[in-house]
């Protein structure tokens, strides 16, 4: 049975369609320190409801006071977890799973995968690479969305491309909303990325996990080259 610490929720901001960015104050909890590695995750609960597991969007941060979650509606404890209020309490442990071995791959050409809600880990990798971006090499994400509007953290994909991450995207069901970028499942957008080297990150759906896996492995990439942060 995991510790549980009483957090503070500190925002609640709408980030894309069905999706809630979740923002909670660890100060003073004994939490500050315990995110170690990008893409580890926590489990929340609320009273009389079923606890949940949330990965940490945000990068660790030794004396970081804030955790950062993506949160998608549709269960009783995520849906209450929206309708909360700045300053009301939720229950959380420490953060737990290998996380995405970035210390592992440094010098190395990255290719992070994300699809929906899964862009909470890789962005946690990412805010991490940005903080020590000369420590690896050619960065690639592909990240896929249902719909357009369905991109979280679209505000900040400019600075991530700034610092040097190409940003591949691609929508899977644009409908009449004018998308003029890439359709499709983010495995269908591989082309032919270079593999030899590289290391995946990947976190979404998984039948985009179990493609990409099949496809990076189709072009020479070794099966422990590929990493999921569980």
């Amino acid at each position: 049975m995991s510790d549980w610490y009483p957090t503070t929720v500190a925002a609640v901001l709408p980030a894309a369609e069905g999706l809630t960015e979740f923002i909670l104050d660890i100060g003073g909890t004994g939490l500050e320190g315990t995110h170690q590695r990008p893409g580890q995750y926590v489990h929340m609960a609320l009273p009389e409801l079923d606890e949940g597991v949330f990965a940490i969007a945000s990068a660790p941060e030794p004396e970081g006071h804030r955790w950062e979650f993506l949160l998608k509606g549709g269960s009783p404890l995520t849906d209450t977890l929206i309708r909360m209020r700045p300053g009301e309490k939720v229950r959380t442990t420490r953060p737990e799973g290998p996380g995405f071995p970035l210390e592992g791959t440094r010098g190395k050409d990255l290719l992070l995968f994300a699809t929906g809600s899964g862009i909470s880990p890789i962005r946690s990798v990412i805010e991490s690479i940005r903080r020590e971006r000369d420590a690896h090499g050619r960065v690639t994400l592909y990240f896929g969305a249902r719909t357009p509007e369905s991109f979280a953290y679209e505000d900040e994909l400019h600075h991530w491309e700034a610092a040097g991450i190409r940003v591949v995207r691609t929508v899977s069901q644009p409908g009449e909303s004018g998308w003029q970028g890439l359709t499709g499942y983010v495995q269908a957008h591989l082309g032919e990325v270079p593999v030899e080297g590289a290391e995946a990150f990947l976190s979404g759906q998984s039948g985009m996990v179990e493609e990409v896996i099949q496809a990076l492995e189709e072009r020479g990439m070794t099966r422990g080259a590929i990493h999921l942060n569980y």
